[in-house]
């Protein structure tokens, strides 16, 4: 739709790239409105993995964008090497996800989101191209005379000098690259944040493979097999990726956009894991598993205590040397041998003795338990696909979900109950009044359950004239009277990243 010069502006003495609307397509007014649209979108944006936009204007019938000139190479041109290693993949994918991260929650979806439109500099990865992006408020993804059926071709471009098929911006009212478009993109539905986020885990998915997730001879079949097909796994193609590199994409590539990641931010956070993951190529490092409010009480008592008895000791025998530091104490979770710990998919027991977790093993999600003053984890059966874990107050038992079912397990004896459907839950919490309550799906309120089971009925109720998009994640104030719980708002974007403006917390008598 236009060409890029790059050029120097005389004003400040720099070099820059200009983007002009090609002077025979100006009539159109869909794609005028579209190189509009980047304008707008761009301007909104400043962040270091963001292409920067300093100027737009007007002359002579041209329009035009002043950008920031890059030096480097798109992520399409250094995949045509071949995979990257697991460093890099982190690292630009973390870049890719602050750049995401910081659209959304501009509520802007880019909706473009491919290699081609990611550049590596020597400062790190950047985000190109914002000329399909869109409010987050908007509605259809297309109108006018483009709004009819779908054009679904491939393109030969020289790379090189030699013929190469390159994915190709379609027209129509599916707008995007069909090889990176989530299945409500295809489907002809608005596009949101999650679609940008399944479009992310395509692009991760080729950076760890080398290949892309989804393939087929011509653009339909690589359609059909985003509507209807799973990848191969990464941990298939590439049996030395970690794991939990794996569940990452695989959470992004869900084909219903509640099971997804609902924001970037917690892509970047669990990606970030996969870099210290035991199973990775980097040094292996765990996570602190800090002691609960009871805990470290207690630990303070003790401490304190102790180090009275030290300091009488001392002035008895030695009155003027100084009184020795208190010892500081540290627990730390190594994962088994073979398996990869999910962080955000683990539970500390009430009294600070335990800790419960999913760990990913031979592509299978299971909760593991283990003593703080114990060296080993303990696997719990009966708990394959297990997310989210929770305890009971007494912690005798353990809450979680798993395949569309609200279930609960004694860790000691492995035995498991199913409560209640939950199709996409999101996360429960355990009354002393043995009521369970829990988000059977991201879209829809808080409902509550006997712990035995039986009848489950309605605690909250979701608001859709106020934008509200769901609530999630209950946790029970001390005492049990209140109850504390996110509410995501769609108006946003529908996030919960920990921004006050997308996710607000509510105490529930």
């Amino acid at each position: 739709m236009g060409e890029v010069y790059r050029a120097r502006d005389s004003r400040l003495d720099r070099i820059v790239a200009v983007k002009v609307l090609n002077s025979a397509l100006t009539a159109n007014a869909d794609l005028k409105a579209r190189f509009e649209r980047e304008a707008k979108a761009i301007s909104a944006l400043q962040d270091p993995h963001i292409c920067t936009l300093f100027d737009v204007g007007h002359q002579d019938g041209t329009d035009f964008l002043v950008m920031e000139f890059l030096e480097g190479e798109t992520l399409a041109d250094r995949l045509r090497r071949g995979p990257m290693p697991l460093e890099q993949l982190v690292k630009t994918g973390n870049e890719i996800a602050e750049a995401l991260d910081k659209a959304h929650r501009a509520g802007i979806v880019h909706r473009d989101l491919k290699p081609g439109n990611v550049m590596l500099t020597k400062s790190g990865a950047k985000l190109l191209d914002f000329g399909l992006a869109k409010p987050l408020s908007t509605g259809a993804a297309a109108s006018g005379s483009n709004a009819s059926a779908p054009l679904l071709s491939a393109a030969v471009t020289l790379t090189n000098g030699s013929p190469q098929l390159s994915p190709l911006t379609t027209q129509g009212s599916i707008v995007g690259t069909i090889q990176y478009m989530s299945p409500e993109q295809i489907e002809g539905k608005e596009a949101d944040a999650c679609s940008d986020i399944f479009a992310f885990g395509a692009v991760l998915y080729e950076m760890a493979t080398g290949k892309r997730a989804f393939e087929g001879k011509s653009q339909l079949t690589v359609a059909s097999a985003i509507l209807d097909k799973e990848p191969e796994r990464v941990t298939s193609v590439l049996p030395s990726a970690p794991p939990a590199l794996d569940h990452v994409i695989r959470t992004c590539l869900a084909k219903n956009p509640e099971e997804r990641y609902q924001s970037a931010r917690d892509v970047k956070l669990d990606l970030s894991w996969v870099a210290v993951s035991p199973l990775s190529s980097l040094p292996a490092t765990a996570p602190a598993i800090a002691p609960s409010k009871r805990g470290r009480e207690r630990i303070a008592w003790i401490a304190a205590g102790i180090a009275l008895l030290i300091a009488a000791m001392l002035v008895s025998f030695m009155l003027f040397r100084p009184l020795p530091r208190p010892a500081v104490l540290r627990a730390t979770l190594l994962p088994p041998k073979g398996v990869a710990i999910l962080p955000t998919h683990m539970a500390v027991s009430p009294d600070g003795s335990r800790v419960v977790f999913v760990g990913v093993s031979e592509n299978k999600d299971m909760l593991w338990q283990r003593a703080l003053n114990a060296t080993e984890a303990q696997l719990i059966p009966g708990t394959e696909g297990a997310q989210y874990p929770f305890w009971s107050p007494d912690g005798r038992s353990i809450g979680f979900f798993s395949t569309d079912k609200l279930r609960k397990v004694d860790p000691a004896s492995g035995t498991t109950a199913t409560l209640a459907d939950a199709p996409s839950g999101r996360g429960g919490a355990w009354s002393e009044k043995d009521t369970i309550v829990f988000s059977a799906d991201a879209t829809g309120p808080l409902y509550q359950v006997s712990s035995t089971g039986g009848a489950v009925t309605p605690l909250t109720q979701v608001d859709v004239t106020e934008g509200d998009n769901g609530h999630r994640w209950p946790q029970f104030l001390p005492g049990g009277r209140y109850l504390l719980f996110w509410l995501a708002n769609k108006r946003s974007g529908g996030a919960v990243s920990g921004d006050p403006n997308e996710a607000v917390s509510f105490y529930w008598t």
